[in-house]
């Protein structure tokens, strides 16, 4: 089944007319390419505002430029991140989750608040594990000891105050 093509005509200000023709966009070259590629970002985009699975595909493409450096990093240098990873995982999925919640009751309202949370208290046992190994899977090993200490202390704050 073939795809009906469809002309568009639009008059656009030099600036952005120059901004498209200097664009790189993957699997476009040429401008009408382009915007046949950005039309339907943008169209995941609309439809990702009332679907968590598409707006996770949404947030994943605007990350899709990180992802593939962190892809050539680790071909030519061996070197991988676990903790960095997580970190964008984490954020896409809680943008995900952000983008497509309507909450329209306080039942509602209190999924997504709980979703968050679990989301969030996933990304900090994910880096309390990474702690705990010899060597954290990162590109600086010592980032997660860095950040850690306040962590561990209002961690102890509140073992404190439930034994009282």
């Amino acid at each position: 089944m073939s795809i009906s093509m469809e002309p568009l005509s639009a008059r656009i200000p030099r600036d952005l007319y120059l901004w498209l023709a200097q664009l790189q966009v993957e699997g476009a070259t040429t401008n009408s390419d382009k915007l046949r590629v950005l039309l339907g970002q943008l169209k995941r985009q609309h439809d990702g505002a009332f679907d968590f699975v598409t707006s996770l595909a949404w947030c994943r493409d605007l990350v899709a430029r990180l992802r593939d450096a962190l892809a050539r990093l680790e071909l030519s240098g061996g070197q991988h991140s676990d903790v960095l990873q997580q970190a964008l995982d984490h954020s896409c999925h809680t943008m995900a989750l952000l983008i497509s919640a309507q909450p329209g009751t306080p039942e509602q309202a209190a999924r997504l608040e709980d979703a968050l949370v679990r989301r969030s208290f996933a990304l900090t046992e994910s880096l309390l594990r990474q702690a705990t190994t010899p060597a954290a899977t990162a590109f600086d090993p010592e980032v997660v000891h860095r950040h850690l200490p306040t962590t561990l202390q209002l961690a102890n704050a509140i073992q404190q105050l439930k034994g009282t």
